[in-house]
């Protein structure tokens, strides 16, 4: 179905040419790997300037194209205030799970939240059925805020995934501002936001990320913090005091209910972005951890089913590095180290490489997790970071850090940006930063180079967050068959 400028349901030239299902849902991930590459990028813009709104970006991924690495269109907001943060697909390749297929949908709509604004906005990639390279948006529905939080409870919405039943949409918090967070769940049809998602949710309080095991009917969840500890910068005495996130949750997704809740260590802080395997037969996944309050390292642990319980065990850890209290902002300076600072992870469709960005020191790291119980450094790539600066083959140095990171169906590029959420952005790199999108190459057997051709500089006062890729990438889809 198409939205009419009215945000009345209209049919779509697709569904009214056929009844066949759009050609960008997958059955498995070996079939998202080998479909066409992708051609553009979807890029979030984040105003740093107060009255400025945001804007969404298409890139130009095309490696032959004129305008490589550029950006194509821009699609202004009509509201300053919104930080977008995460967005994603109305409708993708878990459309043709058995139990709620609905391969009618097509992929054409984004689901665009402001992170601090609460307000969702529908963005149609093809409007009057535009080619997504001709760089054309156009906003189809707007949710505001008033009516999220008086249908679902919940305000600050964040991850956004399309499952097998709907459009989930995870939430950082009530609508005051606190606990708890959840998901609520949108119409596949009408982006009509239907309700809060939890029937029992048991000890869980604090939200963040959110992922699947279709296979097995789960759900998994993360904790970053409430917004009243969040929006204002890290409130230090709170990550002192370990009132951040340190556990997941595992949900059974049918039955909507809490199953149970696993902690990572007992000092680590913000367990946050949730990579569990592509292929539905394996019952495990990765979730990063920002750091830990007494080592300054960050980590990823490995979840998975012992015994028929669910549990968690550290497999990476990311130290520290040690740097003059000169050079490092305000709240670093007693410690004379700079913590990695792990603020995202993605996992290719293969299963094999899993990728760490660690966006204090300014480092994404590759690591093979074709045994997820022991992984191995593969690769490592310099950009940014609040002392190295580490620069690109086109700019000597780079403001911020590898932080949202997207992986290609095929494995064989990522795309890396370096904002990571304004008033943090703010305390880690008090200089400023300036907004920038890159692109690596993936070896054969392992191994990212960044692409000599491919650095986007945002305008000035623009930043960077989340990318998605035309047809899907390795985070935005869910499979139901190996």
């Amino acid at each position: 179905m198409a939205i009419s400028d009215t945000g009345r349901r209209t049919q779509s030239p697709f569904t009214a040419a056929g009844f066949l299902p759009d050609p960008t849902f997958y059955p498995s991930p070996r079939s998202a790997a080998q479909a066409p590459p992708e051609t553009v990028a979807y890029l979030a813009l984040v105003s740093a300037e107060p009255g400025r709104p945001d804007a969404l970006g298409v890139v130009d991924v095309k490696r032959d194209s004129p305008t490589y690495g550029q950006l194509l269109g821009q699609l202004d907001l009509p509201t300053a205030g919104d930080e977008l943060h995460h967005f994603g697909w109305n409708a993708c390749s878990s459309a043709l799970c058995p139990y709620a297929p609905h391969p009618h949908q097509e992929r054409r709509y984004l689901i665009v939240p402001g992170i601090r604004s609460s307000r969702t906005y529908v963005v149609d990639t093809k409007p009057d059925g535009a080619s997504p390279r001709s760089g054309e948006l156009r906003i189809a529905k707007t949710i505001e805020p008033d009516e999220l939080m008086a249908k679902t409870g919940y305000s600050r919405p964040h991850t956004v995934h399309c499952g097998p039943e709907g459009i989930f949409v995870s939430a950082l918090g009530s609508a005051e501002g606190r606990g708890p967070g959840g998901i609520f769940v949108m119409d596949h049809d009408t982006f009509e936001v239907r309700g809060r998602w939890e029937i029992d949710r048991g000890p869980q309080s604090l939200a963040y990320d959110f992922a699947w095991h279709l296979g097995d009917d789960t759900m998994v969840t993360s904790e970053w913090g409430t917004p009243d500890l969040i929006e204002n910068g890290l409130d230090l005495d709170a990550l002192v005091g370990k009132r951040y996130g340190r556990a997941i949750h595992f949900w059974d997704l049918r039955k909507r209910r809490h199953l149970a809740r696993v902690p990572v260590g007992e000092d680590d802080q913000m367990t946050l972005e949730l990579r569990p395997a592509h292929d539905p037969t394996k019952l495990y996944g990765f979730v990063g951890v920002v750091t830990n309050v007494k080592t300054l390292a960050a980590s990823v642990w490995l979840w998975h089913k012992e015994g028929g319980n669910w549990t968690a065990r550290q497999v990476i850890e990311i130290p520290p590095e040690p740097a003059d209290p000169e050079q490092l902002p305000p709240a670093l300076k007693p410690f004379s180290a700079v913590p990695p600072l792990v603020t995202d992870i993605d996992l290719s469709l293969d299963d094999r490489f899993l990728y760490v960005s660690c966006w204090g020191t300014g480092e994404l790291r590759q690591y093979d997790v074709s045994d997820p119980f022991n992984p191995k450094q593969t690769g490592s790539a310099q950009l940014g970071g609040i002392v190295r600066r580490a620069g690109h083959p086109r700019r000597d140095a780079l403001t911020g850090g590898p932080q949202m990171v997207e992986v290609s169906r095929d494995g064989r590029r990522v795309y890396l940006t370096n904002g990571l959420y304004l008033s943090w952005d703010a305390q880690f790199y008090p200089g400023g930063i300036d907004g920038w999108m890159v692109k690596l190459d993936v070896g054969e057997q392992g191994g990212i180079t960044p692409d000599p051709n491919f650095l986007l500089e945002t305008p000035k006062g623009l930043r960077t967050h989340q990318v998605r890729l035309e047809g899907g990438d390795a985070s935005s889809d869910s499979y139901c068959y190996p």
